[in-house]
């Protein structure tokens, strides 16, 4: 039965009219951002069939979504504007809060950012001396297996901002947010250069699959 003949009150964009967004599910949600089905699917289902393929939501959210069946060029542009619609919007919920207390103040934005990319990115975020986020910004770009990190330019970076503090980030392309050998020792290097400027690595999340892995709650920094 297509959508068009249920009941008015279970329809997802009659109901998210009538109720709000909370009231819909995730897979109600993307059906509407998918607007019409597939012969033999309607839009509910190709929704239940994103969040089934991705692994859940958070996974969905970090998808370029390439290769979907049923996802057409249309279907997949509109989901891939609403996801960075979502990543714009936590940017500016970011830099709109008093001051990052822990690593958890930042996770959550750093993979929506980082998590989807089919490289390896390296980006800060750079902070006053009360914590407050003064910017954020992708600063080297790699291949799957790397990006190459210039301790000058982050501190050049760090100086442009008038920093008093940065978080690093990257992203694990494979989905392992485990720090290597390398990780550990462009963190140190970062740490010593920014610290002859006067500014304090507060922490270094690598970004993978599940949540953001923090160098700082290993000790590492």
């Amino acid at each position: 039965m297509s959508i068009r003949d249920w009941p008015d009150a279970e329809r997802p964009r009659e109901k998210l009219l009538a109720r709000g967004g909370a009231a819909l599910t995730p897979a109600e949600l993307l059906a509407i951002l998918l607007g019409t089905g597939v012969r033999g699917a309607s839009a509910l289902d190709l929704g239940r069939g994103l969040l089934a393929r991705a692994g859940g939501l958070n996974a969905l959210l970090a998808s370029d979504l390439a290769g979907v069946p049923g996802l057409g060029p249309a279907k997949r542009a509109r989901l891939l504007a609403a996801l960075e619609l979502a990543r714009r919007a936590l940017r500016e919920e970011l830099g709109a809060r008093p001051a990052l207390a822990s690593p958890r103040d930042s996770a959550a934005f750093l993979k929506a950012q980082l998590a989807h990319k089919p490289y390896e990115v390296f980006a800060c975020l750079f902070l006053d001396n009360r914590h407050r986020v003064l910017a954020f910004e992708e600063l080297f770009r790699g291949t799957l297996d790397g990006a190459a990190v210039h301790p000058r330019e982050v501190v050049r970076a760090s100086l442009k901002h008038n920093a008093a503090a940065v978080i690093l980030a990257h992203n694990h392309p494979s989905g392992v947010a485990e720090p290597s050998a390398a990780d550990r020792n462009i963190t140190r290097q970062l740490r010593d250069a920014l610290q002859l400027v006067g500014v304090r690595v507060l922490d270094h999340l690598v970004v993978g699959a599940g949540e953001p892995t923090s160098m700082a709650a290993r000790g590492l920094i």
